[in-house]
């Protein structure tokens, strides 16, 4: 059993007793972080070349990655990013194997501390086929946290094609999902979603 078991967004409900909210915006309206030169000049050459292979790994090697390396940047290295990193909380339930991305508020970078806020699950195509993973994801953030003594209001999650980007949040038991697609370009709009993220 792992996160990759959740097929779907109610077999991850049923399992964990969730409830959902469903097409509500919770990002607020932000002003857009300039990207830096290197993030534009990465996108310019990366972005096509990931465009064409369409893979999922070249979407996350090429799109998602730097995109998230460049909030660490911005937010000063006072996060950590993990790529691939198993994070194993609750094998029982499911809540077990590698996440896509994971960033913590913690400073450490060698091994997963808490809390972590986001986990971002990377599509190639439909979105909404990594739904019930991400959101088990999501519990397991929480379920971590709160072990290590460092809980927090809101775990959000993120499912990405590298092009389109869809977000949700979970607060208690409670999975509030925003069905908008925010495309990647221009990346300063998802620069200041994902770096808000980190800050509340």
């Amino acid at each position: 059993m792992s996160y990759s078991q959740f097929k779907s967004l109610a077999s991850v409900k049923e399992a964990f007793g969730l409830t959902t909210q469903e097409g509500i915006r919770f990002l607020p309206n932000l002003r857009p972080i300039e990207p830096s030169p290197t993030l534009s000049n990465y996108l310019e050459y990366g972005l096509p070349v990931a465009i064409a292979t369409g893979s999922e790994k070249a979407r996350s090697e090429l799109i998602i990655t730097p995109v998230l390396m460049e909030v660490r940047q911005i937010l000063k290295q006072q996060i950590s990013f993990f790529s691939g990193e198993e994070f194993t909380v609750d094998e029982s339930s499911g809540l077990n194997g590698p996440c896509d991305f994971l960033l913590s508020r913690s400073i450490e970078q060698v091994d997963i501390e808490a809390p972590v806020f986001v986990l971002v699950e990377a599509k190639k195509g439909d979105l909404k086929s990594g739904l019930g993973q991400c959101v088990a994801e999501m519990v397991a953030a929480q379920q971590f946290n709160h072990r290590k003594g460092r809980s927090i209001e809101t775990i959000y999650g993120c499912l990405s094609s590298g092009t389109q980007w869809r977000f949700m949040q979970l607060q208690g038991s409670c999975v509030t999902l925003d069905f908008n697609d925010y495309p990647l370009m221009p990346v300063g709009q998802i620069l200041a979603f994902l770096s808000w993220m980190a800050e509340h």
